[in-house]
């Protein structure tokens, strides 16, 4: 149901049921924040669009479906869907949400979700968070979902440019106890085009460059031949194209940047075999590996 304008429906906005969540999108990381919240005690109401998970989905976790009338009560909605369908989602059902709630994504974008979800919820007066967690397999679908998806994973927590100060630590305060069941291990905040930057590098840039790795026609020969560097490079070279093509296009200006980074820099191994140079390979080998050790410390000292 739709209301036009700025205004909530006339009916009386039911109340919140403390703890109450609602979950949009049952793939991995919604079925794993259902599995999570309702093996913690909370009430999970869920919607998939297809009717068989959600239905699936009621016999094993779910309390029942996320109608338009049980959304007004929860105190917690999570879109777990594709970045359009996220936005989609609010746009249509934010007149339902009750003031008081707290509504989150879950996408590996931010620019292209907050941005337009943070309008719709100034809109109607609710409270919208961008998240990320950090966390998943190379798997997708509820089949694949787990209670402790989450444990000891960082969760990345995207609040209205406006909200800031007292107000900023309050509203993540809020968010990490709704969400406690999940077992995060740390929040931290951060603006949308901060996280696009960095999420291009740390994980988008992975799997481009674990899928092209693929590629090579050496594949073919591999039985026998290959250990953990193999499995370590070539795990999420597995993926849901649908969803990383979304992902990357709303991310393209960042992800392309660090792909021509890695193109220049396999350029100068590359040049440094071609011409036999055991000195400038030694050295670029040398530096990667001080890099990386650098990196490694600064994490012992967190």
């Amino acid at each position: 149901m739709m209301v036009e304008g700025n205004a909530h429906p006339e009916t009386e906005s039911p109340s919140i049921v403390p703890g109450r969540t609602g979950i949009v999108g049952l793939g991995l990381i919604g079925g794993s924040f259902a599995r999570a919240l309702a093996k913690g005690g909370r009430e999970v109401y869920a919607y998939d669009p297809n009717e068989e998970i959600t239905s699936f989905a009621a016999i094993e976790t779910t309390t029942g479906v996320l109608t338009d009338e049980i959304i007004g009560t929860c105190e917690l909605i999570v879109l777990a869907c594709y970045p359009e369908a996220c936005v989609a989602w609010l746009r249509e059902h934010a007149n339902l949400v009750n003031s008081g709630a707290i509504v989150i994504d879950t996408g590996g974008v931010k620019r292209s979700i907050c941005e337009p979800c943070f309008e719709i919820a100034r809109e109607f007066g609710v409270t919208f968070i961008g998240c990320h967690p950090m966390a998943g397999t190379q798997f997708s679908g509820y089949a694949h979902s787990r209670a402790n998806m989450f444990e000891g994973a960082p969760m990345v927590v995207c609040p209205a440019p406006e909200v800031r100060g007292v107000e900023c630590l309050s509203l993540v305060d809020r968010l990490e106890g709704l969400l406690a069941p999940c077992g995060f291990d740390k929040f931290t905040v951060t603006t949308p085009e901060r996280h696009d930057r960095v999420i291009a590098y740390t994980s988008q840039l992975a799997h481009v460059v674990s899928n092209a790795y693929v590629k090579s026609p050496t594949l073919g020969l591999r039985d026998g031949f290959s250990a953990g560097s193999y499995k370590d490079l070539t795990r999420v070279a597995r993926l849901n194209p649908t969803m990383w093509c979304e992902l990357f296009l709303d991310d393209a200006d960042n992800l392309a940047n660090e792909i021509g980074i890695i193109i220049t820099e396999l350029s100068k191994y590359k040049d440094a075999l071609e011409k036999r140079d055991a000195s400038r390979l030694t050295d670029l080998l040398a530096e990667g590996d001080r890099i990386k050790r650098a990196d490694l410390a600064k994490e012992e000292e967190v």
